[in-house]
């Protein structure tokens, strides 16, 4: 359960990632120490930074500043890759095309999710069914997140061992049946800068109060614009001020499931106050497509709901979690 933090904790995790495809790693110090860290963090605000990940700080610009690009073109380019439901929900969709909670987005994005082959995943797969829609301009786009992915997806499945070890599992407890094949799925948001009225900053919301759906989501943000905030306990929103090089690191419902509660997934929201155009590139790791998730053995037997039940999440199947979310999300 979160707690009434007042600022997000950085961890350090490159003794864990020294440390990772290593059978013994939970008795090394170095990885010991990272481990109680992301505990403590996922239980108290469900938030926290990553330093020492290995992915290049030269990189996770170029993806931001290519991002930047793509939004910069008339609305006409941007079109070319439109979403729609028979493009899977994959593709750009226009400021206010999103809706958290009835409410339009200030934002524009492009939404890609991990690719499929048609029929694997029957009725429940059939919406998410079809290509990424890449823009051919700015050149290179597609080859640079495709690169990007899979670092990502490495480093979110490397995050993970550390925090099943958290939970008192092995390191490999999110692999197999659970994330053995993580689906993933990956927005390239842009946020206009605040209007001004009467000579006064505005604050429109970039994107609603909300959880996010899977494991573990990988936020890479612009280092000069603080916008992204957390509400803790007592109901305050913690400001994510950015850290250049870092990524922003939360946990989601599959995960709060799987843990039994322990870690929480939590309420964030994003305000650009500042009058320029934010982007932020969202990465979320999640469970295999048609993962049936429920509390971990470990975590029904180590933290019991009390009142003699071992078990306080209901079982969820997250093809059908993240399906009934996207379709209910824009408003087209």
């Amino acid at each position: 359960m979160a707690t009434d933090f007042k600022s997000l904790p950085v961890i350090d995790i490159s003794p864990l990632l020294l440390k990772c495809d290593d059978p013994d790693m939970a008795e090394d110090p170095g990885v010991i120490e990272v481990v109680q860290k992301l505990d403590r963090a996922c239980r108290d605000a469900g938030f926290f930074y990553v330093i020492g990940h290995g992915i290049s700080e030269d990189l996770i610009k170029k993806v931001r500043e290519i991002t930047r690009e793509f939004f910069m073109l008339p609305y006409e380019e941007k079109l070319k890759i439109k979403m729609t439901p028979a493009a899977g929900y994959r593709g750009y969709q226009r400021i206010g095309e999103n809706v958290t909670k009835g409410k339009p987005d200030i934002h524009e994005a492009i939404d890609c999710y991990r690719e499929f082959k048609q029929g694997k995943y029957g009725d429940i797969g059939k919406a998410m069914e079809g290509p990424n829609q890449w823009p051919e301009n700015p050149h290179e786009f597609k080859e640079l997140m495709e690169e990007y992915l899979r670092l990502c997806t490495d480093l979110s499945r490397n995050i993970l061992r550390g925090i099943a070890l958290a939970l008192g599992g092995s390191p490999y407890e999110f692999e197999g049946n659970i994330a053995g094949e993580p689906f993933w799925v990956m927005r390239l948001i842009g946020y206009p800068g605040a209007p001004f009225t009467n000579g006064k900053l505005e604050n429109d919301v970039g994107c609603g109060a909300h959880t996010d759906y899977g494991l573990l989501t990988l936020v890479n943000q612009d280092d000069d614009k603080t916008a992204l905030q957390v509400r803790n306990l007592g109901g305050d929103w913690i400001s994510a001020i950015p850290i250049p090089g870092s990524f922003v690191c939360n946990i989601g419902d599959m995960l709060k499931i799987l843990s039994n509660g322990v870690y929480e997934s939590t309420l964030h929201r994003v305000i650009n106050n500042s009058p320029l155009y934010r982007v932020c590139v969202a990465f979320f790791y999640e469970t295999n497509f048609d993962a049936v998730v429920e509390p971990l053995d470990v975590c029904k037997n180590k933290h019991p709901a009390g009142r003699g039940e071992s078990q306080v999440f209901k079982r969820a199947v997250y093809g059908e979690h993240l399906v009934s979310k996207v379709q209910t999300n824009f408003a087209m």
